[in-house]
């Protein structure tokens, strides 16, 4: 087993390059405890052409070495902390339903479909709660698990550390299936689970390889290469899918570390374009375009039908931005420092900006009706509308 390999310049804030074992957390200690790496942009001064508010805040533990992503549905927001407390709040006004204990620390979550709301631990632990926190089953997996559980009808989807996909029942947590694969000697340590739709799980892997998996049986139905491995060192090799994949319906896009961005039929795996980009945070798109955050926190636009580069916005360098989220006629990321970032699709001008409590954001911000919802490493979780 080799050592763990860290190479923090010009990576984003959710990773570890690893071989063998490490911590998943030490990024925190070296980026936010003593501070970045690279040396961030100072706040750029703009005249705002919108307003950023803050339309309710909350407050869950914080998140320590892990990374968490509140959940939406049915009208409440479950979020949930390195402790094992999940808040249930209302998505209207962020007031507490219900307070759960998963009864043992969290390094994975939330994911729900508005009965189940599921978790998971460092130790492997799969739990499944109902909304009133009552354990309904309880399945040892065979790593830790840094990513929302995912759920396609009566089928679980959860990714594990060592690069597992399984499958479980959701009524009794018992496998269905399993999906594995050999793994490069270093890897990109990120908490990305997988996308689940119409039936597929879409998930990046190591070595830049993106793959459709029947959420049903687990069988692969296309495989797909995002870039392919270059230079002369292990460490220079690693072009990892670490950030979901995105799909308009029509197509499913992926962005690899050290690599390119990649843009496939979503039924057949054929390539339709790529993109010369590197990025760990992740992509999102709109009916037109595609934005990336990359690995020094740029924010880049592509078209989405062929990748013509549109816009590039890169005032926030050093400033380890969370993936994108699109919002009305805006798209926003978070930062190191808790800001989140509001720009215009147009052409990636700053249009506003708005601070929450000062720790990272590293989770990528979710749409919540009219606003976006994000939660930062100490645990506050903020609904915040633009007008």
């Amino acid at each position: 087993m080799t050592q763990a390999v860290t190479r923090l310049a010009a990576l984003g804030a959710s990773l570890l390059i690893i071989g063998g074992c490490a911590a998943p957390g030490d990024m925190f200690d070296k980026w936010f405890g003593a501070g970045p790496v690279q040396k961030p942009n100072e706040l750029v001064v703009f005249k705002p052409t919108a307003t950023a508010k803050i339309v309710w805040q909350a407050s869950v533990g914080s998140s320590q070495r892990y990374v968490f992503s509140p959940a939406i549905s049915d009208g409440s927001v479950y979020a949930a902390d390195a402790s094992g407390q999940i808040v249930r709040l209302d998505a209207t006004n962020g007031k507490v339903m219900t307070r759960l204990n998963s009864k043992v620390p969290l390094s994975g979550g939330v994911g729900t479909d508005g009965n189940l709301v599921l978790v998971g631990s460092a130790k492997g632990e799969v739990i499944a709660l109902d909304k009133t926190g009552k354990e309904l089953w309880k399945v040892q997996l065979t790593s830790e698990i840094l990513s929302a559980p995912q759920l396609s009808q009566n089928i679980v989807v959860i990714r594990t550390g060592d690069g597992r996909i399984f499958g479980l029942d959701a009524t009794t947590g018992a496998r269905k299936w399993l999906y594995q694969r050999a793994l490069p000697p270093l890897t990109v340590r990120t908490a990305v689970g997988v996308l689940i739709y119409r039936g597929g799980v879409f998930a990046g892997f190591p070595g830049g390889r993106l793959l459709a998996l029947s959420a049903d049986t687990g069988n692969v139905g296309w495989e797909a290469t995002v870039a392919l491995p270059k230079g002369s060192t292990e460490l220079e090799r690693v072009a990892d899918v670490s950030s979901l994949p995105i799909t308009d319906g029509r197509q499913v896009c992926a962005v690899a570390f050290q690599g390119r961005a990649a843009c496939f039929d979503l039924v057949k795996g054929a390539p339709i374009w790529g993109r010369d980009v590197s990025s760990i945070s992740g992509m999102t798109n709109d009916r037109e375009n595609i934005y990336i955050a990359d690995d020094k926190s740029a924010l880049l636009a592509f078209g989405a039908s062929a990748g013509a580069s549109l816009w590039k916005q890169d005032k926030l360098y050093g400033r380890y931005v969370s993936g994108p989220v699109v919002i009305g006629k805006y798209v926003a990321v978070g930062d190191f420092q808790g800001y989140v970032h509001f720009m215009s699709r147009e052409d990636g001008s700053f249009v506003a900006r708005i601070a929450t409590d000062g720790s990272p954001i590293v989770a990528q911000p979710q749409v919540l009706n009219d606003s976006i919802l994000v939660q930062t490493v100490k645990g506050g979780v903020y609904s915040i509308a633009i007008q």
